[in-house]
């Protein structure tokens, strides 16, 4: 949600983020992918300490769960998505962290561990499993503090959860962090990096992918779900604190995201709308 990737907010001179928001809705499986993020005025814009409403879906916290009501169209091809996503998070975390060295932009996993129930009517998908919550922000935009920066999140045997995180800033030497959640834990635990292993660039786009893992043993793409021009969304099969773990995975390039084909290609995908009023 949000501006962050918004070639319009970028060509508005990042004057006013209220004016470019948006909810993006992934959906990968049977019977089709669908992708949803469409762009919305701040006329469209509605928010209360517990609700956020953008165009005709929205968010409600009720101080347990994550209720995400959403009535939404996909692009580039215009299919429905409609529903709702249940976020239940066994805990609420208590820090965020900085992930550049000069602390302009900080990243809070919410959420490390949470159940999630989908109930979507179109396309027709329901089921329940493992979900996650984070957030991120900054005082500058993301493309000036990073040249790119990989993350991933494996749930653990125990319940726990793992997390890798591996910025390469502009400006100073990266800060990776490797952090254990143990389960329902509202504190992270520091674990030592392990070492960087390799992975093959994805096919289309070429998205150069690596990623830690135990020392001494590999990691490989079990599935890339989303390969896009600076973007890349896997799942990994690797191994973290001493066992097998399914993980899933992003590397972000920003130096290509900032380049002007790129940013002329997004609107494909990500549409906007300035008018129009919240559903409230």
């Amino acid at each position: 949600m949000g501006s962050v990737f918004s070639p319009y907010y970028a060509w508005s001179g990042r004057r006013n983020p209220e004016n470019h928001c948006s909810l993006n809705i992934a959906v990968y499986g049977r019977p089709s992918n669908r992708w949803a993020m469409t762009e919305r005025g701040k006329t469209a814009l509605h928010r209360e300490p517990r609700r956020l409403v953008i165009g005709p879906s929205r968010l409600d916290w009720d101080g347990n769960t994550l209720v995400i009501h959403i009535h939404e169209r996909g692009a580039p091809l215009p299919y429905p998505v409609r529903g709702t996503v249940r976020v239940t998070p066994r805990a609420v975390t208590e820090d965020s962290f900085p992930i550049d060295p000069l602390g302009r932009h900080r990243w809070w996993p919410v959420a490390p561990h949470a159940a999630i129930e989908v109930d979507l009517s179109q396309p027709a998908l329901r089921w329940h499993g493992a979900g996650y919550w984070d957030s991120n922000w900054g005082s500058e935009s993301l493309e000036e503090g990073f040249e790119r920066w990989t993350w991933s999140r494996a749930p653990l045997p125990d319940g726990g959860a793992a997390i890798l995180y591996d910025p390469f800033p502009r400006h100073g030497p990266g800060r990776p962090l490797a952090l254990r959640f143990p389960p329902g834990g509202r504190k992270a635990e520091t674990v030592e990096c392990p070492p960087r292993v390799p992975l093959p660039g994805t096919r289309i786009w070429r998205i150069a992918r690596e990623t830690r893992a135990d020392a001494g043993k590999q990691a490989r793409v079990a599935r890339t779900v989303e390969d896009t021009p600076f973007y890349a969304r896997s799942v990994l099969d690797t191994h973290l604190l001493g066992g097998p773990v399914s993980a899933m995975h992003e590397s972000i390039c920003l130096g290509r995201f900032q380049r002007t084909i790129v940013r002329l290609m997004l609107p494909f995908r990500m549409p906007r709308i300035p008018w129009g009023k919240p559903k409230v």
